[in-house]
Order: structure tokens, then C-alpha cells, then sequence
């Protein structure tokens, strides 16, 4: 018997009561070798979280029991067709200021200086961490061991987590 889903039908959402849910299963299904990505929801069927996981409608079955099993069920899944209207949001945008560079995603800014790739300034939000997380961001270098995913449980942590995980990959490849 075939398949009687439009061939175009490949990815879906997974949503999401809250950030922390998101980022143990984006870490849950990474470590599986699972190729997800993490998108802003469009406002229409956006519930619970600002953020959902892209994952290829084929893995379906395999992610929603990996995450059952790990104690994590998301509040819905959407599947969606590349041309339809209901795609997910891009959480990136990208702004050159000539000796710096500044990377938003969703929410969240952060400034980087491009010849020292240190951090100069973080921005945006509305979350209680982001004046704790700036104080910590402020003054790091790209290429130190660090990510801020480790500090991150709202959303706006997450996304400032992103936005660091861009600059890098923008700057450092440079370099």
C-alpha cells in the first residue's frame, strides 16, 4: 500500500509545555543522532513554549518513544509541507557593524567585538536570567570553553545560547 501523504509532507513540529522541555529533548535526540533543529512555532499553532523541534515526519514514531521513555512528551505534533504556510520561524538575523557583529536570535542579542571575538554586549529579553547571564557573557571570548546552554532554563537563556552557538560558527570559522 502507499503512502497517502502528500509527497511534499516531510517535517513536523514538536510542541512544547516549557524552554526546559525543548532543550532536554533537543539534547535527548542530538545525542541519538537525530537530525532536528530547533525553530520558533508559527503564532497559529504555537502552545505552551516560543519554541518547538523540527524533526523529519519519518523519525516520528522513534522520537516521540525516545522521549517518552526519558520522561518527556510534547504537547503536540504538527506536520507541515515545505510549501505551506504554517513553516516555522527563523530565529536568526544576522547584522554587520563593521568591527562588530551582532547575532539576535528569537529575543536575544549578543554583540561580539570580530577581531578580539569577545563579547561586548548582550541584550533583549524580558526573562529574570538575562541580567545575571550578561553579567557572565560580557567580556568571554567566542573560543573559550564555554556555552551558555548549561545556564540556560528560559527561553530567553536558550536563545541567547543560540545566539552565541551562530557568532561562533560565523566568526571562529573566519579566524
Amino acid at each position: 500500500k502507499k503512502d497517502k501523504l502528500p509527497k511534499k509532507l516531510k517535517s513536523g513540529l514538536l510542541l512544547f509545555e516549557n524552554t526546559s522541555e525543548v532543550i532536554r529533548a533537543e539534547k535527548i535526540l542530538q545525542k541519538e543522532g537525530y537530525k532536528i533543529k530547533v525553530v520558533g512555532p508559527p503564532p497559529e499553532i504555537r502552545k505552551g513554549c516560543d519554541l518547538a523541534i523540527e524533526i523529519p515526519l519519518v523519525e516520528v514514531i522513534g522520537i516521540l518513544n525516545l522521549l517518552k521513555s526519558q520522561g518527556i512528551e510534547p504537547l503536540d505534533f504538527i506536520p507541515f509541507s515545505e510549501n505551506e504556510i504554517l513553516k516555522p520561524v527563523d530565529l536568526f538575523q544576522v547584522k554587520d557593524f563593521g568591527n562588530y557583529l551582532m547575532v539576535r536570535a528569537a529575543n536575544m542579542k549578543i554583540t561580539v567585538d570580530k577581531k578580539t571575538l569577545v563579547i561586548v554586549n548582550i541584550s533583549g529579553g524580558g526573562c529574570p536570567d538575562v541580567p545575571y547571564l550578561a553579567s557572565i557573557l560580557v567580556g568571554v571570548n567566542l573560543n573559550d570553553n564555554f556555552s551558555p546552554k548549561e545556564l540556560a532554563h528560559t527561553l530567553c537563556g536558550y536563545a541567547l545560547h543560540l545566539a552565541f552557538e551562530k557568532a561562533k560558527k560565523l566568526l571562529c570559522s573566519e579566524s
